[in-house]
């Protein structure tokens, strides 16, 4: 008996159900409408199959993951400074909390056409519209990691001695980190959930473009392959992101 709840278990948390239930139901509502409106799994697979053959999804996915990963690591590189900066700092968080709070709730395809028009047609304008995407999750997390540290860390650091900027560097930081790790892979998620929006200023390449002119084809089997391709990236990048956190920053409380 217990070898048996063991195995459902097992099954349980593999996500195995879920996507079997999944399945089911697409194949289910598949029956009732055209493969141009609503294609099953196995028009799907078919689809994907063709795409990668004549390799287009591999291309695809390559310049899409270069751009995510331009975007996020500019990102990380500016946000989470900031953030540390406007949590602990309380001048700068007089100044700068305005405009993270006024700017966090727009979102990024709101910028599009100013991109295209302020960045041009290449990579920067893609780029930077991921950057803007992966900023305000990483700062709002690392703010509240800074402003949630326990005020006794802080007073026994400075009754031994340690100054302003010691007491940063030793207690701030690293009592933050699980914050700012929370913030690292939302940043993430927000890369991959804007390229679409970024492909679309002027790309004639990567996943957000491949879905964007698969209307084009009334090809909706594409568009089902870029969608499935995206949460495929994202559910890899954020199971490595876990693996790389526990493994490097599990002393600083990232579980």
């Amino acid at each position: 008996m217990k070898e048996e709840y063991k195995l459902i278990t097992i099954i349980l948390k593999s996500g195995l159900i879920t996507w079997l239930l999944l399945l089911a139901v697409w194949s289910f509502g598949a029956m009732f409408y055209t493969d141009d409106f609503l294609p099953g799994p196995f028009v799907t697979l078919k689809g994907m199959a063709g795409l990668i053959s004549d390799g287009t999804l591999e291309k695809d996915i390559m310049f899409s993951l270069i751009r995510v990963l331009k975007g996020w690591i500019l990102g990380l590189l500016f946000a989470v400074p900031a953030g540390l900066c406007v949590g602990y700092f309380k001048p700068a968080g007089y100044v700068l909390e305005p405009f993270l709070n006024f700017f966090r709730f727009i979102p990024a395809i709101g910028f599009i056409t100013l991109f295209l028009l302020w960045f041009g047609v290449g990579e920067s304008s893609k780029v930077s519209l991921i950057f803007y995407a992966v900023i305000f999750p990483v700062m709002v997390n690392t703010i509240a990691g800074v402003k949630s540290v326990d005020y006794s860390l802080i007073e026994a650091a400075q009754s031994m001695g340690a100054g302003r900027s010691k007491v940063f560097f030793t207690v701030i930081v690293p009592s933050a980190v699980p914050n700012i790790f929370t913030g690292v892979r939302l940043g993430l998620s927000g890369a991959i959930i804007c390229i679409v929006a970024a492909e679309m200023l002027a790309a004639s390449e990567g996943i957000g473009y491949l879905i964007y002119t698969s209307r084009l084809y009334y090809r909706t089997d594409w568009i089902f392959t870029g969608i499935f391709t995206l949460g495929i990236i994202g559910l890899l990048a954020d199971k490595l992101l876990r693996l790389l956190g526990k493994r490097f920053l599990y002393r600083f409380g990232v579980r």
